[in-house]
């Protein structure tokens, strides 16, 4: 560009020539005042606005200010010349700022080249909007951002630099982006051939979870599925490979994108996650000497110690972890046993059982003499959180002495932490006073008023505690230099609780006054105010010092601070007054104890400064952000006040099914033989009506139907296989076994169309989850090949009894985003099974049963077949598919239907279901009734058998 711009080569040449800065200052008026009157004249064609611009640009640089060139760069900015266009770019990202008033000149053109169908123009418009990043072009132009990044046609580098300029958006101004209601479409993106791609667009997911963690539930299962990919199938290209490590920043990043989530419950998800830890820590076992491959295994090794972390404390995967962090914090590498340190801090944090962490105590303590500030910081971390009852001891005192050598950036942070380790596993008094008061001699300004406060309001609140605590902080008193907080403390203790040790040898009242008012000289004014108050208790209580008190009263009745001079003169009036008067007694009772609260220690330790980058997934000594930390552990009960914490450690659940599997046998089911239909994606709320509270906060699109989907659904209830959705896209089709309480549902999806379902994603989701368990056997594939089929495997388990059948939710992008949401026919009718009854042992049954609530009955419209006759082969298929056992020559009147079964539950154990069903075939009614020994079965079995039988659904 220089050589093409020979006026620009020739300016910088003189400004680098000027020997002074008088000559640069010069030369560089002089040309502004060329291009000043030469933008006035007009008249430029664009390689002149280029090159006046581009010197204009170079001055900036330079540290002057320019106030001239803005129109005209965003004159060259609607150039069609790519030259142009940068330099015109570039002048608007540096010389305006987010509220210049020529932005809004320059957003039609930015949209223009954003719409524009040429990749260097969409990358120009999108670093300007990144870079200048206004709440006004923010409104204007992120959905045109957001439609770059979702179009196919899209290149992939353009939907790279579209992620990021998305994802500088929302950091800046999050309420512009309608991020809920992007979050599919984004989310879909995950699944891209290109990593480039994913890394980007995982960092935006990232950043949007954080506040909408619902609406991008699915990227959990993405997530998944890309660590899966990259550590276990080697799913990426060479160009992808840092020193044989499979992009590790992706990795860092999915890793901890799962850690903003809960603990799956899903056992395939959760089996997978943790085959793929055992695998990044066993590719991480022995290091090897190329220090740059060391450096990507750790940054994905520690994050994948703490996601294990996360999902169960007490797993062998932790177990196997520790054993690693134990050779990462003894380290030589600087960077390493910073890292080691800061994970085995949140694993103290976080575990019930602390005995593999302080198996390396003395390593740990050690540490706090690392040369590094930074190593030593999280040492200290790491050694509160792993106080506990039995170390208590050992931990504060090595933190009391090291904190007389500490750094002073140190400091403030052990004196809150050493505090609140006092308080929390004091077991004596003698111990915590001693500590505390111990800590306040030795940290000097560090001291926060928090600390005496909390002293304070224990000391007030343990009866017990009190004299000890006076006699304690006197004789720190009498050492000859005492800090302000500890006089401030002893200055509230002994005017409270002094009289307690009145009448012991060397603390009498005289002697107590003459210690403490030896200190007021070296104190601030608040501190002296307190005194003040001190020396009025003590008027109350030590008549024999009354003279000695009234003096500091008067001397100090004429001190230029206000408020010590309206104490003393208020103090002076009380203590003069005459001594059978008892206002001063009222005045000076003694301090109640002070009401129940939260310690202000946690409180202000908790405190965090956040930036605009993604927040930590937890942090020392506070909670864990998005809330997802349990506290660790119960602790003895301490003194007064001080509560012990209870503990409540976090774990996953571990479902298993214990059917045979029945994927070979379920291979015959041919989808292409099923009627095609043209279906709209339309919702209902008659499919057994799912709540739309429930589809919204789980983020699941409203339930698909129409006419045949209802049929197709109906009819799946009392079969075992058929279709359950079919458009002319996509069709689903399902084959099932049922055995006990458990099952196992085949779920058949194909493509119909020439081209390949891209980003496909098969999520289940149960509202019922106490009740039904279901979840797939593996994770669904990311693309379906065109006019090919893929089969889904789910596990399905009855806990109890449920009413809901679960949703099955489909995406994916054919051209669009697609989502179809429909319910799986699992219902409780598919857990009975056949019982062979006969009739008198049937009535018996019948009649112990009794009636309501045990009993359910109904009476019904039914359909005549097309001779005039009832059709009793259409019930007896509902009533056999139903899972019940058909007894023939039970019932005195032939047509009537009478069958049997047993409900297997896993928790609520087997329940014994009789029914009876009594056609009339001139009222075209039919009656139903249902007993059981549970009357919540009767119900549902009722309301299930009886639905298809009152339709035509069945024909």
């Amino acid at each position: 560009m220089a050589t093409s711009m020979r006026g620009l080569t020739q300016f910088i040449a003189d400004i680098r020539g000027a020997r002074v800065r008088e000559l640069e200052e010069k030369r560089i008026n002089k040309e502004m005042a060329n291009i000043r009157k030469r933008f006035k004249d007009g008249n430029l064609d664009g390689y002149q606005k280029k090159k006046y611009v581009a010197k204009v640009i170079f001055t900036y640089i330079l540290g002057y200010k320019v106030d001239i060139g803005h129109m005209e760069a965003v004159n060259l900015i609607s150039s069609m010349k790519y030259s142009e266009k940068q330099i015109g770019y570039l002048a608007v990202t540096l010389l305006m700022h987010e509220n210049s008033d020529f932005l809004r000149l320059v957003v039609n053109s930015i949209r223009k080249d954003l719409n524009e169908n040429n990749e260097i123009y969409n990358c120009l418009a999108l670093h300007a909007i990144a870079n200048v990043g206004g709440q006004e072009m923010a409104e204007a132009l992120a959905e045109d951002v957001h439609r770059l990044l979702i179009s196919p046609t899209s290149e992939n580098f353009v939907r790279k630099k579209a992620a990021l300029t998305l994802l500088r958006l929302y950091r800046k101004h999050p309420e512009v982006i309608p991020a809920a209601e992007w979050a599919s479409r984004i989310v879909s993106l995950m699944d891209d051939i290109d990593l480039g791609v994913v890394i980007c667009v995982t960092s935006l997911v990232m950043a949007l979870a954080q506040d909408h963690l619902e609406a991008y539930a699915v990227c959990y299962q993405k997530a998944v599925d890309r660590l899966n990919r990259l550590v276990i199938e080697h799913e990426y290209t060479a160009t992808y490979a840092y020193y044989k490590v499979p992009s590790p920043w992706l990795q860092v990043k999915l890793l901890r994108l799962l850690q903003y989530y809960p603990p799956t419950e899903d056992p395939t998800l959760r089996n997978i996650l943790f085959e793929v830890l055992q695998a990044i820590m066993n590719n991480c076992a022995e290091p090897t000497r190329n220090v740059q491959h060391n450096n990507a295994q750790h940054a994905v090794l520690f994050e994948a110690i703490g996601l294990a972390i996360h999902l169960d404390p007490n797993s062998p995967l932790v177990s196997t972890a520790t054993v690693l962090l134990a050779r990462f914090i003894s380290s030589r590498e600087t960077n390493v046993r910073y890292l080691g340190l800061d994970t085995m801090a949140y694993l103290a944090a976080r575990a019930d059982h602390l005995e593999a962490v302080k198996r390396h105590q003395g390593t740990i303590i050690l540490s706090l003499r690392d040369k590094d500030i930074s190593v030593r910081r999280r040492a200290l971390d790491l050694l509160y959180s792993m106080c506990d009852v039995d170390n208590s001891d050992v931990i504060v005192g090595e933190l009391l002495r090291y904190l007389k050598v500490a750094d002073y950036g140190l400091r403030e942070e052990m004196v809150l932490k050493i505090a609140i380790l006092t308080e929390k596993y004091a077991g004596t008094y003698k111990w915590y006073v001693d500590t505390i008061l111990e800590l306040i001699s030795a940290a000097g300004d560090h001291v926060g008023d928090e600390v005496w406060y909390r002293v304070v309001q224990i000391v007030t609140n343990t009866e017990d505690l009190q004299a000890y605590a006076a006699r304690v902080v006197f004789e720190y008193l009498k050492s000859p230099s005492s800090h302000e907080s500890l006089v401030k403390v002893g200055g509230y203790i002994l005017g409270e609780y002094g009289h307690l040790i009145a009448n012991d040898s060397g603390y009498s009242p005289i002697e107590q006054f003459q210690v403490l008012h030896s200190k007021s000289q070296f104190c601030m004014a608040p501190t002296r105010a307190l005194l003040l108050s001190t020396y009025i208790k003590w008027v109350n209580v030590f008549p024999e010092i009354k003279e000695q008190l009234v003096n500091v009263f008067e001397r100090y009745r004429h001190v230029l601070d206000v408020d010590l001079q309206q104490r003393a003169c208020e103090f002076y009036a009380l203590a003069t007054r005459p001594a059978e008067d008892e206002v001063l007694q009222n005045v000076c009772e003694e301090i109640p104890p002070f009401p129940a609260r939260e310690s202000a220690l946690q409180t202000r330790l908790s405190r965090k400064l956040t930036d605009a980058g993604d927040r930590r997934t937890w942090v020392h000594g506070g909670s864990v952000t998005l809330d997802r930390q349990a506290t660790r552990r119960t602790t003895k009960p301490a003194l007064g006040d001080i509560h012990g914490n209870g503990s409540a450690a976090t774990s996953g659940i571990d479902g298993s099914n214990g059917a045979n599997d029945i994927t070979q046998s379920l291979m015959g089911l041919d989808l292409s033989s099923s009627p095609t239909a043209l279906q709209a994606k339309t919702s209902f709320s008659e499919l057994q009506s799912a709540p739309a509270q429930f589809l919204a906060e789980k983020g699941i699109p409203r339930l698909t139907t129409n006419h045949n989907v209802e049929r197709w659904f109906e009819k799946l209830t009392y079969s075992s296989e058929g279709v359950l959705y079919e458009d002319v896209q996509i069709q689903v089709g399902i084959k099932s076994r049922f055995h006990g309480h458990i099952g196992q549902v085949a779920v058949y999806i194909g493509n119909k169309i020439s081209a390949p379902l891209t980003s496909f994603t098969a999520l289940l989701h149960t509202e019922e989850p106490d009740a039904l368990s279901v979840s797939f056997a593996k994770i669904a594939p990311s693309i379906i090949a065109p006019r090919m089929q893929t089969q889904q495997l789910v596990n399905v388990e009855c806990k109890k009894v449920f009413t809901k059948a679960p949703i099955l939710s489909l995406s994916f992008l054919a051209g669009a985003h697609q989502s179809i949401a429909v319910r799986l026919p699992i219902v409780v009718t598919k857990f009975l099974e056949h019982v062979k009854l006969g009739q008198a042992e049937f009535f018996e049954r019948w009649k112990l049963i009794g009636g309501p609530p045990r009993e359910s009955q109904a009476i019904f419209p039914i359909t005549l077949a097309d001779s005039g006759f009832i059709n009793t082969e259409r019930q007896r298929q509902v009533v056999s598919g139903s899972c019940l056992n058909i007894l023939d020559g039970i019932d005195p009147n032939p047509s009537n239907i009478v069958a049997a079964g047993i409900l297997h539950m896993a928790e609520d154990g087997n329940v014994g279901c009789l029914m009876r069903l009594e056609p009339n075939k001139d009222a075209k009614l039919c009656r139903i009734t249902v007993r059981s020994t549970s009357e919540n079965v009767a119900a549902e079995l009722q309301r299930l058998i009886q639905k298809p039988l009152s339709t035509d659904a069945v024909s």
